[in-house]
């Protein structure tokens, strides 16, 4: 069974072998390995959608502002 991906960080390259041996041998350790590889998921799953969220929030403004201007227009014409 491989180490996750996230464990061939450079900040763990002097400690490659033991953190692979202990991931196959130690419950413990595993688990903590695996609570980190999720963990960084997650933060890069966060990442993508506050940057999804930005671009949505980003078209209801622009359609915000599109409308508001569509309806003093309309406003004016009919005034």
């Amino acid at each position: 069974m491989p180490i996750p991906e996230v464990l061939n960080a450079e900040k763990f390259e002097s400690h490659k072998e033991l953190i692979r041996i202990l991931y196959l041998v130690d419950g413990d350790f595993k688990n903590m390995c695996d609570d980190y590889s999720m963990s960084r998921f997650c933060i890069e799953k966060y990442k993508e959608k506050v940057a999804q969220d930005v671009g949505v929030k980003k078209e209801y403004e622009n359609l915000f502002d599109e409308l508001e201007k569509e309806i003093l227009i309309y406003i004016k014409k009919n005034c």
